[in-house]
């Protein structure tokens, strides 16, 4: 992977990485007066509307051409596993302490990293196991009560 490259995807990682931060932050704030299924369907309604407006203003809100029966099924199924997710997200912060359920819903990193091995067949190093067990380690630490 080129410099350039790295530090691009790095970047958006890390933008990421905040703005999902300040999502659980504000959505126990959002959560605390209302039924967390109605609070995630408010919150998706808004995430259509901002991506809509995104794509109107970066002019790329255009047909997509040839999209293959493979991409719908697995775009498809990505958008039920995040709608199921902000769903489950949601109400364990209705339920639970964000400084509690954003650690545990971070195990995604975890799985994440197993399912690219079994399914993508990639292969992290040394270090990045290392990383992730400490990722698992962190979540079952701060899960788990003293």
């Amino acid at each position: 992977m080129n410099p350039d490259a790295q530090s691009s995807w790095l970047a958006w990682a890390l933008l990421s990485a905040m703005f999902a931060a300040l999502t659980a932050i504000f959505a126990k704030i959002g959560v605390t007066d209302i039924d967390s299924d109605l609070a995630t369907f408010i919150r998706t309604i808004v995430v259509l509307v901002s991506l809509a407006l995104i794509l109107f203003a970066t002019g790329k809100f255009t047909a997509p051409g040839a999209i293959t029966t493979k991409t719908w099924v697995f775009l498809l199924l990505s958008g039920l596993g995040t709608g199921a997710s902000w769903l489950c997200y949601f109400r364990a912060l209705k339920l639970g302490p964000a400084t509690l359920v954003a650690p545990i819903d971070k195990l995604s990193v975890v799985l994440v990293a197993l399912f690219s091995v079994v399914f993508l067949g990639e292969r992290p190093s040394l270090n990045g196991w290392i990383g992730i067990a400490l990722i698992a380690a962190g979540a079952v630490l701060i899960a788990t009560k003293a």
